[in-house]
């Protein structure tokens, strides 16, 4: 044969020591991805829900909110576990504070005031109109 016993049973063994590798050098490889996987997912996520549970226990009278349900509605009221918000005019619906998901701004507007000012634009523009094609 081509290969010598005695070389193939060094090769074997060479193979077995590297496969098996230093304990402390596993060890050292595990506790590199524990940090690694603790400062880019744990401790962010961990912020994120602490920031969640300020904004949800500072939600007060008149502020604007949106649920875990989707609903957007004004806080009429507030007690230290629920609210009663006002969702439309007149409805009013009582919600537990865990389930706010954020607060809007004065910025964002609702579909409802979206749909108010596209009919005034619309009755503005033919308003235009008619006093253009009167003569």
């Amino acid at each position: 044969m081509l290969i010598n016993p005695a070389f193939a049973q060094e090769a074997a063994g060479a193979a077995q020591q590297v496969a098996a590798g230093d304990p402390l050098r596993v060890l050292f490889q595990f506790l590199v991805i524990f940090v690694v996987f603790y400062f880019f997912l744990i401790r962010p996520q961990q912020k994120k829900m602490k920031e969640h549970q300020m904004m949800q226990s500072n939600v007060a009278r008149g502020d604007t909110i949106v649920t875990s349900g989707g609903l957007v509605g004004k806080v009429i009221r507030s007690n230290a576990d629920d609210l009663l918000v006002e969702i439309a005019d007149g409805v009013r619906v009582v919600v537990v504070r865990d389930r706010v998901l954020g607060r809007r701004s004065q910025s964002d507007r609702t579909f409802a005031e979206e749909e108010s000012v596209n009919d005034n634009a619309k009755k503005g523009s033919e308003g235009l109109k008619d006093v253009l094609t009167k003569k």
